[in-house]
């Protein structure tokens, strides 16, 4: 009598393809059965998206977002005041117009309009938020590194070398934080930024050739390629950095001084204002020459001959105009950078007040 072959457990069944047998568990037939309202679901998947509302929250909460966001706000409600000032100021720089203030002003209103004084103004929005916000954002980050780093140096007393009987101690007590913070603040704002520095100057300039963003963008790459959106890089870099360190250095000096001889412990709105106009006075003063030079190998390409460096520029200006034309447009940079300094600085206080005092991370 043959065997009997062993009886799989009833749960399960056969199935058959070809010469093998598969068995199949129960579970996974029941997939196979069609659906219906009334009959029970043979399984359920079930997605968890995380709450990521607890970490965003703390995120936004963070000293360096909130330092971010005055800056930006600052920026933005300064250049929306100001930008008559930054369009009279860019003509007088590059020689295009009138060589005094009242003049130029006249010479937009004839040609233009009352519109053509805030020429480029949507580009420059969109240039100054993101600037003033990486730059007052990089020097507060800078600036608290550089003094912890300061303050640690000094406990360990820092490395100490003898050469035969010289000793040689190393330190950075004599590095001032402000000011590799306001030149790192500078650079890092240039370099992220500086296309829409190009693409401002362009329209306010020439509103004929470049009459919107759109074409202005598809006109330059055209002409220049992706190298075209940082002419003028070079000499933006050298200019900034002896105004970005000055301008800072002379705002928190100004402030520390000041508060010092009143004995106060922070100053108000309007000192906030005056100080701050006297920091960039002080700086746009020292770095003009370089501002000019600058401007002029942004918009050289406008009328057929660029300068292929900085020296160059400078020297064509002192050929052509003498010493005093590297302070052409000095006056009208000053009219608007002395307001636009102490508004930004007291715009950005306030933002920071509102931001920053309320979750007591000062």
């Amino acid at each position: 009598m043959p065997p009997k072959s062993p009886s799989l457990p009833q749960k399960n069944r056969y199935r058959v393809f070809g010469n093998m047998a598969l068995v199949v568990p129960k579970e996974l037939d029941e997939l196979e059965k069609p659906f219906s309202l009334h009959s029970p679901k043979p399984f359920e998947i079930r997605f968890q998206v995380p709450d990521l509302r607890v970490p965003i929250r703390d995120f936004l909460r963070t000293r360096e977002v909130g330092e971010f966001l005055s800056g930006a706000l600052a920026g933005a409600m300064t250049k929306a005041v100001l930008a008559p000032l930054e369009t009279i100021r860019t003509r007088m720089v590059v020689g295009v117009g009138s060589k005094n203030i009242t003049g130029s002003f006249i010479e937009i209103i004839e040609q233009q309009g009352w519109q053509g004084l805030w020429a480029g103004n949507g580009i420059n929005m969109l240039r100054i938020i993101p600037t003033q916000a990486i730059e007052l954002g990089t020097f507060e980050c800078v600036k608290r590194t550089m003094t912890s780093a300061q303050e640690k140096w000094k406990q360990i007393e820092g490395p100490k070398f003898q050469i035969g009987h010289v000793n040689v101690n190393f330190s950075l007590s004599w590095v001032s934080p402000v000011a590799v913070a306001g030149a790192a603040a500078g650079i890092v704002s240039t370099l992220a930024c500086h296309p829409l520095e190009v693409l401002k100057d362009r329209l306010t300039v020439s509103p004929d050739i470049y009459p919107s963003l759109s074409i202005a963008i598809s006109k330059i790459y055209k002409d220049g390629g992706v190298g075209a959106f940082y002419a003028g890089l070079s000499p933006t870099l050298v200019g900034m950095l002896p105004y970005s360190t000055c301008y800072y250095f002379m705002y928190e000096k100004l402030k520390k001084s000041y508060c010092q001889s009143k004995k106060k412990k922070c100053l108000n709105r309007p000192e906030m204002l005056v100080v701050g106009a006297l920091a960039g006075f002080t700086a746009s003063t020292i770095s003009f020459p370089l501002e000019v030079a600058r401007k002029r190998l942004m918009v050289g390409a406008l009328q057929g001959k660029c300068p292929p460096n900085m020296v160059a520029a400078l020297a064509e200006v002192i050929r052509d105009e003498g010493l005093m034309g590297l302070y052409r447009g000095w006056g009208a940079s000053c009219l608007k950078v002395m307001p636009a300094s102490g508004i930004t600085w007291m715009f950005y206080e306030a933002w920071k007040d509102i931001l920053l005092v309320e979750k007591r991370i000062l």
